[in-house]
């Protein structure tokens, strides 16, 4: 369906427009994702995320954008050693091709594919006796898909809602001093939210 739509972009071309190379995306939401691991059971997050991309358009339809992006996952689990809350900030570097199209005068939408890189700046288990931070480390690898309508304000600025899901496909490995060992990615991850996009 994904490379359809891409396909049909590229097929479409015919009549060249004027467009504007440089763009900064500015995209938020909230969601869940799961937990899994090898040694362990899996469990559910609540998730808050944030990106801000640099968008260069290479073409009236298509582009390729990087930047950087922010993840929260908090959530109520158990492990081998008992029940814990837990609490995670990331740092995603993401890489995507992307793609948008006017389906009406105002109204455009935006679909981001690609993948990303992603470390841990902040990790707390919260056990009833004791708190065990930075169990994992390192960095690892995921694949994200994004789709939005946006809705042009001005000539520069448009607004508007915004699905992501993305799945880590790489795990996080614990430490050598964690209480336990174990391996861990978050796959699943899906949220809405609002994007804000500035042309130059």
């Amino acid at each position: 369906m994904i490379l359809v739509f891409f396909f049909g972009l590229y097929f479409s071309q015919a009549q060249e427009d004027e467009y504007r190379n440089f763009r900064l995306l500015m995209q938020s939401g909230i969601g869940s994702g799961i937990a899994t691991h090898d040694n362990e059971v899996s469990y559910a997050l609540n998730t808050s995320s944030a990106e801000l991309l640099v968008n260069y358009k290479f073409s009236k339809y298509f582009g390729v954008a990087s930047g950087v992006g922010f993840n929260e996952l908090r959530g109520n689990a158990f492990n081998s050693l008992g029940n814990f809350f837990h609490e995670r900030s990331q740092l995603k570097i993401p890489v995507l091709f992307t793609a948008d199209y006017y389906v009406s005068d105002k109204i455009k939408m935006l679909v981001t594919l690609g993948a990303y890189a992603q470390t841990i700046l902040r990790d707390e288990l919260s056990f009833v006796d004791f708190k065990a931070k930075n169990v994992y480390e390192g960095w690892n690898f995921g694949s994200q898909f994004s789709i939005g309508f946006l809705f042009e304000i001005s000539e520069n600025y448009s607004v508007g809602l915004n699905y992501l899901g993305h799945s880590d496909v790489s795990k996080f490995k614990t430490q050598e001093n964690a209480p336990f060992s174990d391996k861990q990615k978050i796959i699943n991850m899906n949220s809405v939210g609002l994007s804000l996009l500035i042309e130059f």
